[in-house]
C-alpha cells in the first residue's frame, strides 16, 4: 500500500470515527416518548464530567416576554452547509426569534425573525404570566436517511415553519396550523405527523390537542374538555403512535366527555383525524380540582421488559405507573402501583410539587429507572436506600426540592416503583437528561410563589418592582428569582459528579437543557446561553 492510499485511509477511519460518536438531540425529551435518555453519548463519561467548564457563551439581547426568553438549542451533530459540515444549536426564543448556532465556537451562523401575521386585537386578554404571548413551544427537527435535517416551529401566529438548519430560510412557505396566541407546547414529530397542545385559554382558545400531517398539509384536534394540557414537553407518542397529555384542571366526567385531572391518550385514524384511545384519572381527582393540584407534567412513554408502560405525576407530587395496553384498567382509575407522596405534603398549588419533566431510561443490565425532580421540602416519610439531600450533621432533609429517583420492577406479575436515591438539596428540582449513565439535571432558580402574604399596616413596605413590560405576578416573582444551577449524578447512586456553581449569571423559567457530544447547554431569562463540556 502506498503513502497516499494509507494517508486516504487514514482521514476515512478518522472521519467515520467522528460520525460514529456524535449523536444529535432532535426534540424536547429527547425522543418521542419524552423519556429524556439521550442514546449513543460517549463524550460524557462518569469519569470525566467532573473535568466539565464552561466552553462559552452567548448573549442575545431579544426582548422577553413575561418569565419566558430562551429555549434551549436542539443539536444537528452533521448538517451540511457551505463551510462544510458543522454542528449546529437550533435556539428558539420567545419573541418569534430562532438563531443557528455553530456550537464548536459559540457563534452566530444565522438569526431570523419570524415574520408575524398576529397582533392581538384590542380586546384581548392581557398578556400575564400564564399568557406571554410569542413562540411558546419548543421546535423540533427531522433527519433523513440521507442526513439532510429539517426545522419545524411554530410563530405567535400559528403558521407552521419548516426552515433549513443550514441557512435559517424556509423550505416551503409557512402552512396555517393552529389558532393565533394559542400557547402551544413543544413540538413532537412521528412518522410525518407533528402534535401539539395548548392550554390556559390563552387567545381564547379552548384546551385542545392537535395533529399536523407533512405530508397531506391535514390537521386535526380533539377537545377533551378538562383542564389546559400544559406539560412542558408537550405531547408524548408511544411506539404504538398513541399520543398522551395530562389534562389541568376541570371535571372528571368520562360520560359526558370531560375528562379534567387525567391522562388522555389519542391516536390517528385512518383519515387522519385525532380519536379518543383511552384515558386514565386518579382515584383523588376531585380533591386534586378542588385544591388546584392539577396533572401538569408530560406522561413518559416507556417499555420495560416488553411491557408497554407510562408515567404520569402531577403537582399533588406522586406518581402512577400504568400499562398503556390497558390504561387504568376497566374502571380507568385504577394504576399498576401509585407511589406515595414524595414532596408537597401541605398541597401546595403554586412552588411545591412536579413541574419539570421525568425521565426514564434503561441501565447496562436491563434495569428501568424513573427519575422525578421536584420543587420544595420533601415528604419526612418518603425515604430511599441512598439519601444524598439529608445533612449527616443536622439531619435536615431537602428544603427546595431535588430528584428522586426510582427502580421499575415487576415482581410475579406485580409492579412497583422502589426507591432508589434522592439527590442533594436544589433550588427547584428540574428536567433531566440522562447521558452514558449521567443524569444531568438543573435548578431553575426562579420563585415559583404565585401568592404572598399580605403585610400588616406596621411593617415596611415591599421594595419596589422591576420598571418593566410584565404583569404584577410576573414582576414579583422576577424581581424574588435567583441562580440556575446544572448538575451532573451518578444515575446508580444520585451521588453528585459535577455542578455549575455560581458561574450561571441568571435564571430561568418553565424550559429545559439538552445536552449531546460532551456537551451540556442551559438558557436564563438574561437572554444567555451557557454550554459546559469537557474537552475531546
Amino acid at each position: 500500500m502506498n503513502l497516499r492510499h494509507a494517508g486516504t485511509l487514514f482521514l476515512l477511519a478518522c472521519s467515520l470515527a467522528t460520525k460514529a460518536q456524535t449523536t444529535d438531540y432532535l426534540t424536547e425529551g429527547a425522543d418521542n416518548g419524552r423519556t429524556g435518555q439521550l442514546q449513543g453519548e460517549t463524550l460524557f463519561t462518569k469519569d470525566n464530567v467532573a473535568q466539565t467548564h464552561l466552553l462559552w457563551k452567548f448573549h442575545t439581547d431579544t426582548p422577553t416576554r413575561e418569565m419566558h426568553n430562551l429555549f434551549p438549542p436542539l443539536i444537528a451533530s452533521q448538517v451540511q452547509t457551505a463551510e462544510g459540515v458543522k454542528q449546529i444549536g437550533i435556539m428558539a426564543g420567545i419573541s418569534d426569534d430562532l438563531w443557528g448556532i455553530d456550537l464548536a465556537t459559540g457563534k452566530q451562523l444565522w438569526h431570523r425573525h419570524f415574520d408575524s401575521a398576529y397582533t392581538p386585537p384590542p380586546n384581548a386578554r392581557p398578556a400575564g404570566t400564564l399568557c406571554p404571548g410569542g413562540q411558546t413551544a419548543m421546535p423540533a427537527m427531522t433527519k433523513s436517511s440521507d442526513g439532510h435535517y429539517i426545522v419545524y416551529a411554530v410563530g405567535w401566529d400559528g403558521r407552521l415553519l419548516t426552515i433549513d438548519p443550514g441557512t435559517g430560510k424556509d423550505i416551503e412557505a409557512p402552512q396555517k396550523w393552529l389558532p393565533s396566541n394559542a400557547k402551544p407546547y413543544a413540538l413532537n414529530i412521528k412518522d410525518g405527523v407533528v402534535y401539539s397542545s395548548v392550554s390556559q385559554g390563552c387567545g381564547g382558545v379552548a384546551f385542545t390537542f392537535f395533529s399536523y400531517d407533512i405530508a397531506t398539509k391535514k390537521s386535526s384536534l380533539f377537545v377533551p374538555t378538562g383542564g389546559g394540557l400544559w406539560g412542558r414537553r408537550g405531547v408524548s407518542v408511544s411506539p404504538q403512535d398513541v399520543g398522551y397529555m395530562g389534562t389541568g384542571d376541570g371535571e372528571w366526567n368520562p360520560e359526558a366527555g370531560h375528562f379534567g385531572n387525567g391522562i388522555v391518550g389519542l391516536h390517528l385514524n385512518n383519515g387522519k383525524e385525532l380519536r379518543l384511545q383511552d384515558y386514565f384519572s386518579p382515584p383523588n381527582a376531585d380533591y386534586m380540582f378542588k385544591r388546584d393540584l392539577d396533572i401538569n407534567v408530560t406522561p413518559v412513554a416507556f417499555d420495560s421488559k416488553g411491557h408497554h408502560l407510562l408515567a404520569g405525576t402531577s403537582k399533588e407530587c406522586r406518581v402512577w405507573l400504568l400499562d398503556r395496553d390497558e390504561l387504568g384498567g376497566d374502571d380507568h382509575r385504577t394504576s399498576l402501583y401509585s407511589t406515595p407522596l414524595i414532596c408537597n405534603v401541605q398541597s401546595n398549588y403554586a412552588n411545591e410539587g412536579v413541574w419539570g419533566a421525568m425521565s426514564t431510561w434503561n441501565d447496562a443490565s436491563g434495569q428501568t429507572w424513573l427519575t422525578v425532580p421536584f420543587y420544595g421540602p420533601i415528604n419526612p416519610a418518603f425515604h430511599a436506600p441512598i439519601d444524598n439531600g439529608t445533612n449527616s450533621k443536622t439531619k435536615e432533609r431537602n428544603k427546595r426540592g431535588g430528584l428522586a429517583t426510582f427502580k421499575v420492577n415487576e415482581r410475579n406479575g406485580k409492579w412497583s416503583l422502589d426507591p432508589a436515591w434522592i439527590s442533594e438539596d436544589i433550588d427547584n428540582g428540574e428536567t433531566a437528561i440522562i447521558a452514558n449513565g449521567i443524569v444531568f439535571a438543573y435548578a431553575s432558580g426562579e420563585d415559583a410563589a404565585q401568592a404572598r402574604v399580605d403585610q400588616a399596616w406596621n411593617e415596611p413596605p415591599p421594595p419596589p418592582l422591576p420598571q418593566i413590560p410584565t404583569s404584577m405576578q410576573s414582576a414579583v416573582r422576577i424581581q424574588h428569582s435567583r441562580r440556575a444551577v446544572l448538575y451532573a449524578f451518578d444515575a446508580t447512586t444520585g451521588k453528585k459528579l459535577w455542578d455549575s456553581g455560581t458561574q450561571i449569571q441568571g435564571w430561568n423559567h418553565f424550559t429545559s437543557i439538552s445536552v449531546a457530544n460532551g456537551r451540556a447547554y442551559i438558557t436564563t431569562f438574561q437572554g444567555d446561553l451557557y454550554c459546559f463540556g469537557v474537552a475531546k
